[in-house]
């Protein structure tokens, strides 16, 4: 949603990404933003710092405020560090529509390494607990006792729990008063020694089909950390057989588990794993490598916003789990464009398998795409369903 985004006297237009998205109620921006954004402007916290570091800015309502400087603020280098595909692009898109100068900001991934000499860190709270201690350690074993630290989120997202986090991690923390329903959390970097991360994990996946084991890895913003979930568990037990040579795509494929099995089952399938995050990513070729090596040269892994720019009628199966949910927003237009743009991909009489929960009523969009819907399998909580191209 193209939406005016108000802070420190200037005025940015910023569009949630994708732009071509079902739901376009969801603003690209949040109070939180506003707040944090306030606070260092206030307090003039940019006015002698040299490197700024922002985490987890979903759509550049933090990153477009520092490009648009004065030619003063030249020397001011800004790294966004960020795990979503979407939101780094959302991050360009802005930049780019508000006719910005980029030249000082550097898109890192949350496997880049954080720079040296960090003044101000402005953090984003995510979601994942896991990326949130993930990151915590990143940034302890790579600031000084001198980088400014401040995060923000929705008052209701900062429990007690949370900031027991911030204390364990970092140091001495305090939390603002609430605005507009946002909060503030300020930490002093203490001197202790470095930490390790516990991502990534490293968890046994049993396949009773074939009998044997598989050694699973987990980066810290990956689904499903330490065990199989239930939903993967239920699709894995009716995954299709293929043909020989059958081209497959694992769309949304977290960890790569369910693209991994397929394989093991029919090891002359071609198989390509997409994903919009770079932890998912990098734990999926890591895991059909380390159990599959030899049919490592069958995958290819791929960072996309779904199936953009992938060649139509090039696909025999894609097997698909969609999310329902985007940062924390609750919302069905990546299910949307995960079966639509599945549609266009598949070649005539192709398939598109998926799971999903019951309530979530899947089949009343396949059927308008597809113009038709199968029911493969179904329990208590899961439907496992098929359309045909």
């Amino acid at each position: 949603m193209l939406s005016p985004f108000f802070v420190d006297n200037q005025q940015l237009t910023l569009d949630r990404f994708p732009i071509a998205q079902v739901n376009r109620s969801l603003q690209a921006w949040d109070a939180a933003d506003e707040y944090l954004l306030n606070h260092i402007t206030t307090e003039q916290l940019i006015a002698n710092s040299n490197r700024v570091v922002i985490f987890n800015d979903a759509f550049g309502s933090l990153t477009t405020h520092f490009c648009s400087k004065s030619s003063s603020q030249n020397k001011l280098m800004v790294y966004c560090v960020n795990d979503s595909f979407i939101s780094r692009q959302g991050i360009a898109h802005n930049i780019e529509h508000n006719n910005l100068d980029p030249s000082n900001i550097n898109q890192l991934n949350c496997l880049d390494a954080l720079p040296e000499n960090i003044d101000v860190i402005l953090f984003k709270i995510p979601k994942s607990k896991s990326l949130l201690i993930d990151q915590l350690i990143n940034i302890k074993n790579s600031a000084s006792s001198n980088t400014v630290f401040i995060a923000a989120d929705r008052a209701k997202e900062i429990h007690s729990s949370t900031l027991k986090l911030f204390e364990k991690y970092l140091g001495s923390t305090k939390t603002s008063l609430a605005v507009k329903k946002a909060r503030l959390v300020f930490c002093q970097l203490d001197q202790k020694q470095q930490l390790d991360s516990p991502a990534p994990t490293v968890w046994s996946l049993s396949d009773k089909t074939l009998n044997r084991d598989f050694s699973i890895s987990n980066h810290a913003n990956v689904y499903s950390r330490e065990k199989l979930d239930i939903g993967a568990r239920y699709f894995i037990e009716n995954l299709p057989k293929v043909t020989q040579g059958c081209q497959v795509i694992d769309l949304g494929c977290g960890n790569g588990v369910i693209g991994l099995t397929l394989l093991a089952r029919h090891p002359t399938a071609h198989i390509q794993f997409f994903d919009e995050s770079h932890m998912a990513i990098s734990s999926a070729e890591a895991n059909v490598k380390t159990n599959l090596p030899d049919l490592a040269a069958q995958c290819q892994f791929h960072l996309n916003d779904c199936l953009t720019n992938v060649d139509s009628n090039s696909v025999d199966l894609i097997l698909c789990n969609p999310p329902f949910h985007q940062n924390t927003a609750t919302t069905d237009h990546i299910a949307w464009q995960m079966f639509k743009d599945s549609y266009r991909v598949l070649k005539k009489g192709g398939e598109l398998r998926i799971i999903g929960n019951r309530q979530l009523a899947y089949h009343i969009k396949l059927k308008r795409i597809f113009g038709n819907e199968k029911l493969i399998a179904s329990n208590d909580k899961f439907v496992t369903q098929s359309a045909i191209k």
